[in-house]
């Protein structure tokens, strides 16, 4: 399983971990469909209140899509349609009103965005970095893009994006501009992230999704409005795979991106 889970039936926590470290937690299709899966059963089982998902290992959160697993997956032609591995992968796109709290330790970068853009709050490490890779490889960031700026201000969400694996927002600038509520001691995000769960956990669960579903509504206009163009951009501005590839290839051995 490249997904683990564990409940504790006591305070009513349920904590995901994305379990490939070798591939630094980048989304494989098992684990894609291991996601969708345990947000739709998730809604059906009384016993979890709130959610808390981190990464396994110290090196990563996750790194976004498996770059095996976005090859498998056959495109469209047409301009108008795209089939995105990533798109059931949160709680809120399979109709899952639980809170979810993330625990991002080192890098969460590209697709891992799918993931934080539907959590709640995040709380960090101090060695987490984030960055979007996209313009990088010749691909267009844009559900990604669309996601962070509901979580961000305007101008950090388009530079994160546009400067590519340039750069890396450090978890401190990250917490100073409120992407991050709360900046833990190193080692302690998941720690943190099951404390906030547990206080969650143990209020009137009707209440709190009912607060969840508000405070998405605030926003769900504006972002469900963006994310309908988001296909038709992907189409239209990605390079063809085989380029990206190259692009891949020749850039990782560039060196460090520059931390700020």
């Amino acid at each position: 399983m490249t997904l683990r889970t564990t409940t504790d039936k006591a305070t009513g926590v349920a904590l995901v971990t994305l379990d490939r470290p070798d591939r630094l937690n980048a989304i494989d299709l098992p684990m894609a469909e291991q996601l969708a899966l345990f947000w739709r059963e998730l809604r059906l089982d009384d016993t979890v209140r709130a959610v808390v998902v981190t990464g396994a290992g110290e090196r990563a959160f996750c790194t976004g899509l498996d770059r095996d697993a976005a090859s498998a997956v056959p495109q469209p032609s047409s301009p108008y349609a795209i089939d995105d591995p990533l798109l059931r992968i949160g709680p809120k796109s399979n109709g899952c009103w639980k809170p979810l709290i993330a625990a991002v330790n080192g890098m969460a970068c590209g697709g891992a965005f799918y993931l934080l853009g539907e959590s709640d709050f995040l709380v960090a490490d101090p060695s987490a970095t984030f960055f979007d890779p996209h313009t990088t490889y010749g691909m267009v960031s844009a559900f990604e893009s669309i996601l962070m700026a509901q979580r961000m201000p305007f101008a950090e969400a388009a530079r994160m994006a546009l400067m590519g694996t340039a750069e890396r927002m450090s978890a401190r600038r990250a917490y100073e501009m409120g992407l991050v509520s709360e900046l833990t001691e190193p080692g302690g995000a998941a720690t943190a992230a099951v404390r906030c769960a547990e206080v969650i956990a143990g209020y009137p669960p009707e209440a709190v999704q009912g607060t969840v579903r508000a405070c998405w509504a605030a926003q769900e206009a504006a972002r469900a409005h963006a994310l309908a163009y988001a296909p038709h951009l992907v189409s239209l501005g990605n390079l063809s795979p085989d380029r990206q590839a190259e692009l891949f290839t020749s850039r990782r051995s560039s060196g460090e991106a520059r931390v700020r």
